[in-house]
């Protein structure tokens, strides 16, 4: 199955390219990672839990980069085993495109599986592999993005101390609804 997408991110292509290259923020992105290890400065392991229609399965695996052309892109290739569910493996080509003042994040990826993931038909194994995709780089470019103004002017205000509230305001507040109502008291 082939598959390609695109995704801008509001930041330049170098800080784009260390954040591929950073397994933390990789571990964060991949749906369903449960570890990702680097073993080298291309080679990384990592165990994904997956439920492809009515199969769930652990997958052990290798993820090595190659064809590295910084801050431009690379080549990732993995290959996972999921017991008696079968296998999964898989490359892309990733491509940092500059867009104004941001990145362009331009992929192209090719994925097969094996064993009992195989029998489950194309159709479902080609839409979980194009949403797991779309996921993967959708999460990545908002781990990587830049909180909005908004979202930061929303987060100074929460983390602003609040001020103390006025001592007597609800009781003012309670004997003007009292005047106001002709000093009956209120209904509760």
């Amino acid at each position: 199955m082939d598959m390609t997408g695109e995704e801008r991110i509001a930041l330049s292509r170098e800080t784009v390219w260390a954040a591929l290259n950073d397994v933390d923020v990789l571990r964060q992105c991949i749906p369903g990672c449960q570890s990702l290890e680097k073993q080298s400065d291309n080679d990384m392991t990592a165990k994904v839990k997956l439920t492809i229609g009515p199969v769930s399965a652990t997958f052990s695996g290798k993820v090595r980069l190659s064809d590295l052309d910084p801050p431009n892109g690379y080549r990732i290739a993995g290959e996972g085993s999921g017991g008696a569910a079968g296998y999964a493996k898989g490359h892309a080509v990733v491509r940092l495109v500059e867009d104004g003042p941001g990145t362009l994040l331009q992929y192209e990826a090719k994925a097969d599986v094996g064993g009992k993931l195989a029998q489950l038909g194309g159709r479902l194994i080609d839409a979980t592999a194009r949403k797991l995709a779309g996921e993967f780089f959708r999460n990545f470019g908002t781990a990587v993005a830049p909180a909005a103004p908004e979202a930061e002017a929303k987060a100074e205000v929460a983390a602003a101390p609040a001020e103390p509230a006025k001592k007597g305001g609800l009781l003012r507040r309670w004997f003007k609804k009292r005047d106001a109502s002709g000093g009956s008291e209120p209904s509760t």
